[in-house]
């Protein structure tokens, strides 16, 4: 890339002079540590490589070649150990603890998650015999992937490339062949290990425990330290061990642990805490939840074993680190910083998990960091709808911290559960059953304390202003909007934010009908990767066909910040809501234009009014006003150039969206779209567009009402055309 285009990429957004002159310092220092670690890893390998050769040459010591490559760095009183005194000592140990349920002894794990999970425990015995029997288990939104005999870490599961190995810095991640490294990089999570785990602690099944080593040894021999993809980011590295140390945790007792087993691991994991270390993914301009991984990466490592000679060093920093990254991630009204809710859960999860980890062993967290902790589940408390569900906003991969079971992008009801027992907080109850998840990250007392939490009588959400973040949800019992104002994220330097400023989700009648067309993938396909984040991709307004922010096909990660949204007026009540936004994402246009929306919420009335008014020049313009219906959605138009959105199992509930002034050169039409919820998902959807060639200044008015049933039907299509009589009144 230009060095010129570099540099204004670096210093898009926020950016003072002091902090890009340090930025510089850094980077500068990051050219010569690298060089320095090449110099070391390759020399390494040369060495082992050499060893190896020579051992099987002559048919003998390969153990020792693998242990010599592996051995860790233990601190002094566990360096004078025996092999076997060290092996049983993990065994037996009782401290350091981790997550309250992986620590429940197996008879207490076994009987909670058979009484109180009983088809889910059907499923994870299947699901880890799957692992065993066929090397078979799911990966995001691709369904369940067979993996064959032996499995290849550095094949894509999708497209079948296999990434090099290549020094880990050196390695092009955008390569235009179909391949995505985000999935290689699930896959190398060892998210089924944590499954594998689990199932061992239910039956202690032998097969189960040399499968997890055997993985781990094939995982070893394929990957040299330093080398391919699975080292090219710290934070994959990051969770990828503390994966491995929920997955330790449930096997450290198994038969099936050896003295050369034990050597591997411990190998294993200074190998990674160091590599993490010397890789930090920090910028003095903007940290995001890689860097935030990293660290907590660190801290995990730290706690959890001690006997590592690097252990304190790397839980100190990680916890100094992870709590200075609360003050600069978490907005003070609770939200993520980088403009996507997908994000939000995975940052919550990080903080929440770690903050867990560190009360379980005595360190303490200031109590103003619990509040923050607080704040980030107040805010998913009141973005998530009415069916349990939360919107897409900006992007997501479906990346979990942990992740006890799968979840889908939009889950999210499973870490307020956690937030529940954690806080002791009823309206963080939002369904009856009690999630898996809770259980392992807290233990017995912890679905204990959720258990004696009543949801029905928590109070119902109410309409909320996060004015930090951008997000404004207007709702009343079964109805729900959410009005996004959200930028691009991280002071003006996102990479996950989308062209949705002034974009809008809808709900009611328990059904989602307007919703955000999520992310689908991200390297795999540039196209569509461009096209889900899109204008014409959300339920806003496009002019001229121009993008609200400026967005490169070949830059995946790289979205400008011209439209920066902003709040004009929020007001709530027992009546009515209303919030005015409006962003300047057209003022770079020929003839310059600034969007405003304004709108109402009318609680008692049952419906939303949306004005679109656009101030600047006087010219002509193009104007498309698009509403992006949910998946499993009939969309159809009516003669009044308006149209329902119908839910296909329920056809009598439906959305009406009409627009309030009429105009000869408005025209309708029903584009194609598609919608994700999970990551490498996609479902057919469509998004009505009201076209119209006007001159601005402009405005143009829509009422949003629905229709429960068949009988509310003829009611509501009075209302709307009582609302047009007003509009041209």
């Amino acid at each position: 890339m230009h060095l010129v285009r570099r540099i204004k990429i670096a210093l898009r957004g926020e950016v003072s002079v002091r902090t890009a002159l340090l930025e510089a310092g850094r980077r500068s220092r990051a050219v010569f540590e690298r060089r320095r670690e090449r110099a070391m890893l390759v020399h390494q390998r040369k060495r082992l490589t050499a060893g190896a050769s020579e051992t099987n040459g002559a048919g003998a010591k390969v153990a020792g070649t693998v242990a010599e490559r592996g051995a860790a760095r233990l601190g002094a009183e566990w360096a004078r150990m025996d092999a076997s005194e060290l092996l049983e000592h993990f065994r037996t140990r009782a401290t350091p603890c981790f997550l309250p349920g992986f620590d429940e002894t197996t008879d207490v794990q076994a009987r909670v998650q058979r009484e109180l999970f009983r088809s889910e425990t059907a499923e994870l015995l299947e699901q880890a015999s799957d692992v065993v029997d066929r090397h078979r288990w799911p990966l995001l939104g691709f369904g369940v992937r067979e993996f064959g005999a032996e499995v290849d870490w550095l094949r894509d599961p999708l497209s079948g490339t296999r990434w090099p190995l290549e020094y880990h810095a050196e390695l092009g991640i955008f390569r235009g062949d179909g391949s995505d490294l985000r999935v290689l990089w699930e896959l190398n999570r060892f998210a089924h290990l944590i499954t594998l785990g689990r199932a061992y602690a239910l039956t202690s099944d032998a097969r189960m425990a040399e499968e997890f080593f055997t993985q781990l040894e094939s995982w070893r021999a394929q990957n040299p330290l330093g080398f391919g993809a699975n080292w090219h980011c710290a934070m994959e590295v990051a969770l990828r061990a503390m994966n491995l140390l929920a997955a330790f945790r449930l096997f450290r007792r198994a038969p099936e642990m050896s003295v050369a087993r034990l050597a591997m691991l411990l190998a294993m994991f200074d190998e990674h805490g160091a590599h993490i270390r010397r890789n930090l993914e920090f910028s003095h301009i903007a940290t995001g939840n890689h860097y935030l991984s990293d660290v907590a990466g660190l801290l995990w490592l730290g706690v959890s074993l001690p006997e590592l000679d690097a252990a304190d060093e790397w839980r100190e920093f990680g916890l100094r680190e992870l709590l200075r990254e609360m003050d600069k991630q978490v907005l003070p009204d609770g939200a993520d910083c980088e403009s996507s809710t997908g994000y939000h859960r995975l940052v919550l999860e990080l903080f929440l998990y770690s903050f867990i980890l560190c009360r379980a062993n005595a360190i303490e967290i200031p109590e103003r960091y619990w509040h923050r902790l607080r704040t980030m589940f107040d805010y998913m408390r009141a973005y998530i709808r009415p069916d349990g569900h939360a919107p897409l906003i900006g992007d997501t991969d479906s990346g979990q911290v942990l992740p006890v079971k799968r979840r889908a992008a939009d889950e999210h009801a499973y870490v307020l559960a956690i937030g529940a027992a954690l806080f002791d907080e009823a309206s963080f109850r939002i369904a009856d059953d009690t999630p898996e998840e809770l259980f392992w990250m807290m233990g017995a007392e912890g679905v204990e304390k959720f258990s004696k939490l009543k949801h029905e009588a928590a109070a119902a959400p109410s309409s909320a202003a996060f004015r930090d973040a951008g997000v404004y949800v207007m709702r009343e019992g079964d109805l729900y909007m959410l009005f996004n104002a959200t930028g691009a994220g991280l002071g003006g330097r996102g990479s996950h934010g989308h062209n949705d400023a002034l974009g809008v989700e809808v709900a009611a009648c328990g059904v989602s009908f307007i919703s955000d067309a999520g992310t689908y993938v991200y390297t795999a396909d540039f196209d569509e990767r461009h096209l889900f984040r899109s204008t014409a991709y959300h339920s806003t307004v496009e002019i001229d066909g121009a993008e609200q922010n400026t967005t490169d096909r070949e830059m995946p990660f790289v979205i400008g910040n011209e439209a920066q949204p902003r709040l004009v007026h929020w007001e709530t009540g027992a009546e009515r809501d209303l919030a005015i936004a409006e962003h300047d994402g057209y003022r770079r246009l020929p003839h310059a234009l600034t969007h405003r929306r304004a709108v109402r919420f009318e609680k008692r009335g049952r419906y939303w009014l949306i004005e679109d008014a656009f101030r600047g020049e006087a010219a002509e313009h193009t104007f498309r006003f698009r509403f992006h219906a949910a998946p499993d959605m009939d969309v159809r138009v009516r003669a009044d150039v308006s149209v329902e959105v119908c839910a296909k199992m329920t056809p009598a509930t439906r959305l009406l969206i009409a627009p309030l002034d009429q105009s000869a050169q408005q025209t309708l039409s029903l584009e194609p779209r598609w919608s994700s919820r999970d990551y490498g998902a996609k479902t057919e959807s469509v998004a009505a567009c009201w076209t119209l060639n006007a001159r601005a200044p402009l405005a143009v008015r829509w009422a949003l009402v629905p229709v429960c049933g068949s009988d509310d039907e003829d009611k509501r299509v009075s209302l709307i055309e009582r609302l047009k009589i007003e509009a041209r009144g």
